[in-house]
């Protein structure tokens, strides 16, 4: 964690009704205010499906609030938000975001494109891991991964920056995989189509974005996961390998783990940087209690959302580790990209 000092150095970039603000208790703070919750996606995936599952739980939990909206904003896979929510988002702590868990890696890997310092944002808690699943259409003509390996395999993905090219494209570059990407799609609801059309044989998208769209494919076959990005195999899936577990070198390894690591952050809630520290403090205190309040549960279980919970100070440590990756891991990942 941050000192207050950092907070301090950070002062002058709080708007001035931010800063007459900072002596009122975030209890008083919040009361009839309007919370806004950012989503870097188009409705209809797993970022959108837990942003309202955040906005509707606050709506609920936290005293006193007028009301939660939610706005997406779609562009480069979730980046063009984060630039925005680091760079201009009120430090109020009335603008909430639930961002690519890759923004870690991409501040290291691209920094032309990442301006932004991972540090400076504040994680208020994660609702699930994030593991990503490389799903496969029942009549590919790539059916096992020894056939991936053998043949051409056709890859749909959004585009170069967002994980369902770059996972694919890991496996292509140290596994030995013979995929062809054809970027594009807009996300989730277009990867279904173009699954079902036989347009494309495989996409990697997040486990709790397939268990919530594709959820009778998946019990009747028709889509059928072959590889899981993430450091642990989700408990849902475990009889899928991840991805570090198709690679034989062991510096490759490093770096498919690299890559994975932001699924342990998940589907989390962020403020942006220069938020009072003490409303920082309240929100995870909300979070963690929405986050096992039975009501609160039933909301996420009708919606087939997943809920494996984890604190902010936990997910704030998940991205801290990302950004002190070593170089020669994160140029060793950066050319499996290429």
């Amino acid at each position: 964690m941050r000192t207050i000092a950092a907070f301090t150095a950070l002062a002058f970039t709080i708007p001035a009704n931010a800063a007459l603000a900072q002596g009122v208790s975030p209890e008083t703070f919040y009361k009839d205010k309007i919370i806004r919750v950012l989503v870097g996606h188009p409705p209809g995936g797993s970022y959108d499906f837990y942003a309202r599952l955040a906005a509707d739980m606050l709506a609920a939990r936290l005293p006193g609030v007028k009301s939660v909206i939610v706005e997406n904003k779609p562009g480069g896979g979730g980046l063009t938000a984060t630039s925005w929510f680091y760079a201009q988002a009120p430090r109020d702590g009335l603008e909430l975001a639930v961002l690519p868990e890759t923004i870690g890696n991409t501040q290291l890997m691209d920094p032309d494109i990442g301006k932004w310092d991972v540090g400076n944002f504040r994680y208020i808690g994660s609702f699930a891991s994030a593991n990503s699943a490389l799903v496969r259409r029942r009549n590919s003509p790539s059916q096992t991964i020894a056939d991936m390996k053998r043949q051409e395999t056709i890859v749909g993905c959004t585009g170069a920056t967002a994980q369902s090219y770059q996972y694919p494209a890991l496996l292509k570059a140290f596994g030995g995989f013979k995929f062809r990407m054809i970027c594009g799609y807009p996300g989730a609801n277009e990867y279904a189509v173009a699954l079902e059309r036989g347009e494309i044989d495989l996409v990697s998208s997040a486990w709790n974005s397939w268990r919530v769209t594709s959820q009778r494919q998946l019990d009747d076959g028709d889509l059928v996961p072959v590889a899981q990005a993430g450091l642990k195999r989700h408990r849902e899936i475990p009889d899928v390998p991840l991805l570090q577990e198709l690679v034989d070198d062991p510096a490759s390894r490093n770096a498919v783990e690299f890559a994975s690591a932001g699924a342990m952050i998940g589907r989390a809630l962020m403020a942006p940087p220069g938020v009072p520290p003490e409303r920082i403090a309240y929100l995870r205190d909300i979070f963690d209690g929405m986050v096992k309040d039975p009501s609160m549960i039933a909301i996420a279980q009708q919606r087939r959302l997943e809920l494996d919970p984890t604190t902010g100070a936990i997910v704030q440590g998940y991205s801290d580790a990302i950004a002190k990756t070593p170089p020669e891991i994160v140029d060793l990942t950066i050319k499996g990209f290429k």
